[in-house]
């Protein structure tokens, strides 16, 4: 759980699920942010939404989408709750999706 703070149009807002991404280096576990891909419940069939199905390992309560466009840069103490870990093919598709987002090779 991630406390995104209060709402801007069209950005993630309050208290909600994220996928943290990064940084993921050893020399990064010191920097006071991390990256954050918010989670939604509203399905919107966006090509940048990756869904992910609720199961005990991650802790969702409902089939969410990871918003890999909205992907941002969140203080650590923003990040609230550890709720689980999602599965290695909806990482992959997250990560591909940020790939492709900022047309990393």
């Amino acid at each position: 759980m991630t406390d995104f703070g209060l709402p801007h149009p069209h950005e993630p807002a309050g208290r909600r699920p994220a996928v943290i991404v990064g940084p993921i280096t050893s020399r990064a576990t010191n920097l006071p942010f991390v990256f954050a891909v918010p989670l939604t419940t509203r399905l919107r069939n966006s090509v940048c939404h990756i869904e992910v199905q609720p199961n005990k390992e991650n802790g969702l309560a409902a089939v969410s989408s990871a918003q890999s466009e909205l992907v941002r840069s969140v203080s650590r103490e923003r990040c609230v709750e550890q709720l689980g870990i999602i599965d290695n093919e909806s990482w992959a598709a997250i990560r591909e999706s940020i790939k492709t987002l900022f047309r990393f090779q």
